[in-house]
């Protein structure tokens, strides 16, 4: 009878002595609601054929500069940014690192926060080994306005492993390593939304939506503060780059200016009939193709949508004239078109334009 008194004393003893990080019922609340603080919601370009017009970003210093990836909102001139007690405020895009994913951004002048992210820190984190807890904050899904609060999601570390290949509609710009996670943290408007140690400390930014052709799944995965990648320099030569540098050189860069111009004219015909270009960076989406023309003939279809030429990329249809305008009847290009989930390769030959006869 003793022994059987014993084994409840024994296991009660047992779970007082659990440490409290191994509850399955532990509250993070303190933790996110410092993070939040750090977190901003971005409202930029989009709005169109399906393109959320919403992301999130971090602050990263006192005088209000904010990492985010680099994604179609920020093709505007009126790039706003939501802090966490409801105050609104306007942006630049400071710089793109497109090796990397990222962009800089910074909030109107004069202005200085309370609450940031120390990049130099983060950087210097530990490699967070698989089954490692993490937190994940975002504005997916437009869920937060002004003063109201970013999703928080709790989850662990499923690998960290190369991202590499064609994955989804676009290749991975990013190529080097990243950290998968085991939640659904990259939805629509969380790209630049981060990924954090249950204690808080920064890990990585939340990237694209990116779907696994092998697969067929969508991935969940954060880019590393700690992140490096090979890039080039206006003279076309390689050179290292990282997040950290980006961010130590943030003083030293030009902001990037808004587009001005509406597209220069275009001398040739490729048979393209695109949606109206009614906003201020309307994506190049097909509405109709001319039967017969050098877009037919190529198999182009209507709601393919734009994305390179010859390896440009093509955010707008002023853009898409404005690269244009420099080609000659008879040139091929090769354009890169999003159709459905697929990323397909068109090679199209121009025609000289013929311009009609006014009655």
């Amino acid at each position: 009878m003793r022994r059987l008194l014993l084994i409840p004393v024994a296991f009660v003893l047992a779970m007082l002595c659990v440490p409290p990080t191994a509850r399955t019922d532990d509250s993070f609340a303190d933790v996110a609601d410092e993070v939040n603080k750090k977190v901003v919601k971005l409202y930029g370009s989009g709005g169109i054929k399906g393109l959320h017009s919403y992301g999130t970003g971090a602050l990263v210093s006192k005088d209000g500069y904010i990492l985010t990836i680099n994604s179609h909102i920020l093709d505007t001139r009126d790039l706003r940014v939501h802090l966490y007690d409801g105050t609104r405020y306007h942006a630049t895009v400071i710089a793109r690192e497109p090796a990397l994913d990222l962009a800089l951004c910074k909030i109107e002048k004069g202005i200085e926060v309370d609450y940031y992210f120390d990049v130099e820190k983060a950087a210097k984190l530990k490699e967070l080994e698989p089954g490692t807890g993490i937190l994940g904050f975002s504005n997916q899904f437009q869920i937060a306005t002004r003063d109201e609060p970013v999703s928080v999601q709790r989850g662990v570390i499923a690998s960290y492993a190369k991202l590499a290949g064609r994955i989804g509609v676009f290749e991975a710009s990013y190529q080097g390593n990243v950290y998968f996670v085991d939640a659904i943290t990259n939805n629509p408007g969380a790209g630049g939304g981060i990924i954090t140690t249950r204690k808080g400390e920064l890990v990585g930014l939340i990237g694209r939506e990116l779907r696994n052709e092998l697969t067929n799944t969508w991935i969940n995965y954060c880019v590393p503060i700690s992140a490096t990648a090979e890039s080039r320099d206006k003279d076309n030569k390689k050179f290292e780059t990282s997040v950290v540098e980006v961010w130590q050189k943030k003083d030293k860069y030009n902001p990037i200016p808004p587009l001005k111009d509406k597209g220069r004219d275009v001398k040739v015909f490729h048979g393209m009939v695109f949606v109206p270009n009614v906003v201020e960076r309307t994506p190049p989406y097909i509405e109709e193709v001319v039967p017969g023309s050098p877009a037919d003939k190529a198999e182009l279809k209507p709601d393919d949508l734009i994305v390179y030429i010859d390896g440009l990329p093509v955010p707008d249809i002023n853009t898409f004239n404005t690269i244009l305008a420099g080609y000659g009847p008879n040139s091929e290009a090769k354009l890169e078109v999003q159709r459905g989930d697929k990323l397909v390769s068109v090679t199209i030959t121009l025609q000289k334009l013929v311009e009609k006869k006014k009655d």
